[in-house]
């Protein structure tokens, strides 16, 4: 199987007039009224900085346009990658998360200008608003209502399944992304109300003890499986396994390796109509970019390593996600830097799959 690029690629969301202008980790869906939507971490100053806000951008014309990126959830922490899901008839959720002040603080301990934000925190702020969080919107993206927190974070957010659950895979919050010792990736539904139910436990990778799991993004398939994909960690670094399930995320399949160590992650999974799975991850080492695992075969076996973005000029950069097209071409959205030394912004990629 083979792919064709459509064109280069483009710069959707920046900001080249001021110091908040790094934009990172976004995810694009379609929504119910056809229109495309890109959620992504916004108005930073930088990988790891204080300032960032769970921003959205909407195109009306398959990607050609969009306009500017407007604020969903900006607390008074930094408000990290952006998940989207449309379920249902109007339903649209987005999610985030941040980190603790003293997560920030350690992380930027020389920072005159970040510290001097830090400071203006309070205890109080980071009761109210740290975790992993995420807004329900039941008018087809137009308001949203309130905040609610979730035990789990990932950089995509939730799947839709076919019985109409939104199911939730994630890795354990950690205010200071850090891997506690009851770390581990978990399913929930969310409900329209904000709850969230316990489905399962993803099991720890056997291969190798030490290895910690974070960052999935699952799929729901025709035959009733879910597909998920997964960043690894600690001794097996920034690689991509898999796990499924047969039961809507109750139990789930030994996680097994499908890249080799530094291959690459975070994956981001799309079902394409013609029935060819896609799984979009970001490669930190050289040659940086953006590339693909496709299958035929609803996930049993995959081609690896299709190269769609080769022009990354560091290895900040990647979380790719995609989207069908309604002509049956895919757009994918990911962050990098268009100079070495430049803010990262979210661009985008135009591909056809070739059978053949």
């Amino acid at each position: 199987m083979k792919i064709r690029i459509l064109g280069k690629p483009k710069t959707i969301l920046s900001n080249s007039h001021g110091k908040h202008g790094y934009f990172g980790w976004p995810t694009v869906a379609r929504l119910q009224n056809g229109s495309l939507a890109v959620v992504c971490s916004g108005y930073r100053c930088g990988h790891i900085c204080p300032f960032g806000k769970l921003v959205m951008a909407t195109s009306d014309d398959e990607g050609n346009t969009w306009t500017g990126a407007f604020p969903l959830i900006d607390t008074p922490l930094d408000d990290r990658d952006g998940g989207i899901c449309a379920f249902g008839e109007n339903g649209v959720m987005v999610t985030s998360f941040n980190n603790s002040i003293a997560a920030q603080r350690a992380w930027n301990p020389d920072n005159a200008y970040y510290n001097a934000y830090l400071d203006t925190l309070t205890k109080a702020d980071e009761e109210a608003y740290l975790g992993s969080q995420f807004r329900l919107s039941f008018d087809g993206g137009r308001s949203f209502g309130p905040i609610f927190r979730s035990p789990v974070t990932s950089p995509h957010g939730p799947t839709e399944l076919r019985d109409g659950t939104l199911l939730w895979v994630g890795r354990v919050f950690s205010a200071d992304d850090s891997f506690p010792e009851n770390s581990g990736v978990y399913a929930y539904a969310v409900h329209a109300n904000g709850n969230m139910e316990f489905r399962g436990a993803v099991p720890k990778a056997a291969a190798a003890e030490g290895i910690e799991l974070c960052e999935p993004h699952a799929v729901e398939l025709p035959d009733g499986r879910i597909v998920c994909h997964i960043r690894s960690e600690r001794g097996y670094d920034f690689s991509t396994f898999q796990t499924e399930s047969a039961d809507g995320g109750r139990t789930w399949s030994e996680p097994i390796p499908l890249l080799p160590e530094h291959g690459g992650a975070p994956a981001h999974l799309l079902l394409h109509s013609s029935g060819v799975l896609i799984s979009a991850y970001g490669c930190r080492q050289p040659p940086y970019g953006v590339r693909l695992m496709l299958s035929t075969d609803d996930g049993r076996t995959w081609q690896k390593d299709v190269p769609l973005f080769t022009e990354g000029v560091s290895a900040d950069l990647g979380y790719p996600a995609t989207v069908e097209l309604k002509d049956g071409s895919l757009l994918t959205v990911f962050y990098a830097q268009e100079e070495p030394n430049g803010p990262a912004v979210i661009r985008q990629v135009l591909w056809q799959i070739i059978s053949d």
